[in-house]
């Protein structure tokens, strides 16, 4: 079952038990007493809020499949930047300097305020020029969970940031995990290790600190569709009723089911099934894996308290025009309020 909210708006009201564990990480914890699941939550055009948001966000994560182009960034990041923080997850991004691309797309508008970067997995945040003394208590920190790829140099894990911005604490993660359609629970066990292990192995973490206001995982979480074959899912896809796969979609499931991301956002998923794709086109995989499509990208968040962190999502979208990747870039626009009348 998915849960809806109306008009962009998602917030979720630590019980009792969370506010009084003042040893709580930075990265709110995936697995909660409660098993709410991923509440899905319609985009709205405008932010609905009495007065101007504190802060706009661009999320964009994508797979580059070890290729990159200048033209491709630029449309991935546009040219209509409304927003003041443009956060990029990269997934098997290859090794040209990818930090030095975007700066030179975005210099007109926005400059680099942190990086973390774990071989292919990688995370950039992005704000306004001369907006230093908004920025503060910037962290960052990384998790490898195993395997082979990084040996050629497509690692399996997570980066993360932790930023204060215009008084709003938040915790972007950028992550890749483990693929194929039957290992659920590895990829379960995954979110689970890089949640409890962000910001928490360093000499200088305070468990003590407040947690942060606002979490976001993006990335290729590799989550795939199950219970459903190959072509009656692209039958459905190309009869634009793709909707009708969401409840085949193993992260809505497991979620469901209490085992990961409890109380986080996402998105109504409009847009079609990002991966597997053939290189250069828009068609779905001819080779002889055949892969059914899957939801693989995807962007969710968690505000921590919504007394104090009012969030509305304006889009949530893939960027179907690149096609130099198997995986479709997905993109979305988050806008926070702070109640001025809520301690921080």
């Amino acid at each position: 079952m998915v849960k809806i909210l109306e008009m962009g708006y998602c917030c979720r009201r630590r019980s009792k038990m969370e506010r009084s564990n003042a040893s709580d990480n930075m990265v709110s914890h995936i697995v909660a007493a409660q098993q709410e699941g991923i509440r899905t939550v319609r985009s709205c055009n405008s932010c609905d809020f009495s007065s101007d948001p504190d802060v706009c966000i661009c999320l964009v994560t994508w797979n580059m499949n070890g290729q990159v182009s200048y033209e491709d960034l630029a449309e991935l990041v546009g040219s209509k930047r409304k927003f003041d923080l443009l956060v990029v997850g990269l997934q098997e991004a290859p090794q040209k300097s990818i930090s030095r691309m975007l700066q030179a797309t975005l210099a007109e508008t926005h400059a680099l305020l942190g990086k973390a970067i774990m071989q292919s997995v990688q995370l950039y945040v992005f704000g306004p020029k001369d907006s230093e003394l908004d920025t503060k208590e910037l962290k960052v920190d990384k998790q490898s969970v195993g395997g082979l790829g990084g040996l050629i140099g497509r690692k399996k894990g997570a980066v993360a940031i932790h930023i204060n911005f215009r008084g709003i604490r938040m915790v972007f993660i950028s992550c890749h995990l483990s693929a194929h359609a039957h290992n659920v629970e590895e990829r379960n066990e995954q979110c689970r290790h890089i949640s409890h292990s962000l910001f928490t192995k360093s000499k200088h973490w305070n468990p003590y600190a407040p947690p942060a206001q606002l979490t976001v995982w993006l990335g290729d979480l590799n989550y795939r569709l199950q219970g459903i074959d190959n072509q009656p899912a692209r039958k459905l896809i190309r009869k634009d009723l793709h909707k009708m796969l969401i409840g085949k979609d193993q992260l809505l499931q497991e979620a469901e089911r209490g085992e990961i991301f409890s109380g986080y956002c996402e998105g109504t998923l409009k847009f079609k099934p990002t991966y597997k794709y053939d290189v250069g086109s828009s068609d779905y995989d001819t080779s002889h894996k055949v892969r059914v499509p899957s939801w693989t990208d995807r962007i969710l968040f968690k505000i921590e308290d919504a007394n104090k962190v009012k969030a509305i999502l304006r889009s949530y979208e893939s960027v179907d025009g690149i096609e130099s990747s198997d995986h479709k870039p997905v993109k979305a626009h988050l806008c926070l309020k702070l109640n001025p009348n809520q301690d921080q």
